[in-house]
C-alpha cells in the first residue's frame, strides 16, 4: 500500500482520531508548560528528542516503561509525531529512568505506528547529545555513553576532539540471521526469496533485483508498496521468536538492498521501510546490524572487514562485524557501526483549548 494523498481537513473520515486507544485521561501540554524538544538528524533521518514537559513514566524496566507509555501516553506521542507538528516520516526519542546497571540514559522511540526495540540512527544522535547536554562528561579522543533500549544496552563510543562531538560509533545488541532464503510469494503470485535478520529488530531482508526494481530515489513509492507485501508474506508464514524476550519477537519492516551482499571495497546500497511504510533516510543502524549478521553467516564478510553501507538518499553508515557471540540457539555477532548526526535546531510545542485537528492527525 503506497501513502495515500493528502485530503480536506478535519473533514476527511481517514483522519485518526487521537483519543483511540489511551486509558487515562488524556492531557496535553498547554503553553504554561509545553514539551521542549531539540530535532537532529543522521544521514537525513530525523530525530526528535523530548527534553522536558513529558509525563514520568513508571515501570520496573524499560519495557515496562514501553507498554505503560503504549498505553496510557500514546496521544503525546502522537501530538509529537504527526501533524502538524511533524510529518509522516519523523521519528522521536524519549528519556527515561534507566533500570540497567551501567547505563547512563535509557529511551524509549518512537515513530507513525508505535514503539520500536531498537533505533541505531537515533544512538548516534543520542551519543553526541549525551556528551553536548551533560548526561555524560566528555573524555577524549573516545567518550564512551551506554544507552538502554528495550532490545538492551547499546554501548555507544563518540569521537570529541576540543571540546566538541564528533561521529559516534555503536556496538549493536548480539545480531542474528533467524532465516535463510525463504522462499514465499506476494499476493500477486510473484515469487522471491528473502533472509529473516535481527540487529535489535527484526527485517526481512532481500535483494531488489528479483523484482526488477534498483534502489533509487525515483523508485521509492514502489519500493515501499512491495516492502509492505513482503512483510505481509513473511508475517502469514514466518514464526518469529527471540531469546530474551517475545515483545522482541516482530517483524519491524523491510529492507531491500541491491544485492551486493558480498565484501568489497565498493558501497552497498539499500532502503528500509518499516512501521506504517515509514521509510528511513539513512541506511538503517539496526538493518546493517541485521545485514552484516547475514552476510557473516553466510560467509560474505569476515570480522574487521569494513564495509559502506548507503542509504536512499545516499547518506552513509560504516558498518563491520567487531565480534561473534550467541544468542540463544543463534549464532551472533557483535556488529559496529559509525556514523554522523547533526542539531536541526528546538521546539517548544504546546495545545490550545479548542484545537482539535491540532492534538495529531495522520492521513490514510
Amino acid at each position: 500500500m503506497t501513502r495515500p494523498p493528502m485530503s480536506d481537513l478535519p473533514h476527511d473520515k481517514s483522519v485518526k482520531n487521537p483519543n483511540d486507544d489511551s486509558q487515562m485521561p488524556q492531557i496535553y501540554p498547554d503553553q504554561a508548560n509545553p514539551i521542549e524538544v531539540i530535532d537532529m538528524h543522521t544521514g537525513g533521518e530525523p530525530l526528535r528528542i523530548v527534553t522536558s514537559g513529558y509525563p514520568d513514566i513508571p515501570g520496573k524496566d524499560i519495557l515496562a516503561k514501553r507498554r505503560y507509555a503504549k498505553t496510557n501516553l500514546d496521544h503525546l506521542r502522537r501530538f509529537l509525531m504527526f501533524e502538524p507538528r511533524g510529518h509522516y516520516d519523523m521519528y522521536g526519542a524519549v528519556l527515561v529512568e534507566p533500570s540497567l546497571a551501567g547505563a547512563d540514559l535509557a529511551v524509549l522511540f518512537i515513530h507513525n505506528e508505535g514503539y520500536s526495540t531498537m533505533c541505531g540512527h537515533a544512538i548516534l544522535a543520542l551519543g553526541r547529545y549525551a556528551i553536548d547536554y551533560g548526561l555524560v562528561p566528555a573524555i577524549e579522543p573516545i567518550t564512551q555513553v551506554n544507552i538502554e533500549c528495550p532490545c538492551g544496552m547499546v554501548r555507544a563510543e563518540v569521537e570529541v576532539k576540543d571540546g566538541k562531538t564528533g561521529k559516534v560509533r555503536f556496538a549493536s545488541v548480539p545480531s542474528f540471521m533467524f532465516a535463510a532464503d525463504l522462499e514465499l510469494q506476494l499476493t500477486d503470485g510473484h515469487r522471491f526469496k528473502t533472509d529473516i535478520g535481527y540487529g535489535g529488530a527484526y527485517y526481512a531482508i532481500l535483494d531488489a533485483r528479483q523484482f526488477g526494481l534498483e534502489i533509487t530515489p525515483n523508485n521509492v513509492g514502489k519500493l515501499t508498496a512491495l516492502a509492505e507485501d513482503i512483510c505481509a508474506a513473511v508475517n502469514a508464514c514466518t514464526p518469529l521468536s527471540h531469546p530474551d524476550h517475545n515483545h522482541l519477537a516482530f517483524l519491524y519492516g523491510a529492507i531491500l538492498t541491491d544485492g551486493k551482499d558480498a565484501y568489497e571495497d565498493n558501497p552497498t546500497r539499500n532502503i528500509c521501510a518499516f512501521a506504517k511504510n515509514q521509510v528511513d533516510r539513512s541506511p538503517t543502524g539496526s538493518g546493517v546490524s541485521a545485514r552484516l549478521a547475514i552476510q557473516h553467516a553466510k560467509g560474505l564478510i569476515a570480522p574487521n572487514q569494513t564495509r559502506q553501507f548507503d542509504s536512499i538518499i545516499g547518506s552513509s553508515f560504516e558498518g563491520s562485524v567487531a565480534s561473534t557471540t550467541t544468542c540463544g540457539p543463534h549464532q551472533a555477532i557483535i556488529a559496529s557501526v559509525k556514523g554522523q548526526a547533526h542539531y536541526s535546531g528546538t521546539a517548544r510545542f504546546w495545545h490550545e483549548g479548542g484545537d482539535e485537528v491540532g492534538r495529531g492527525f495522520i492521513v490514510g
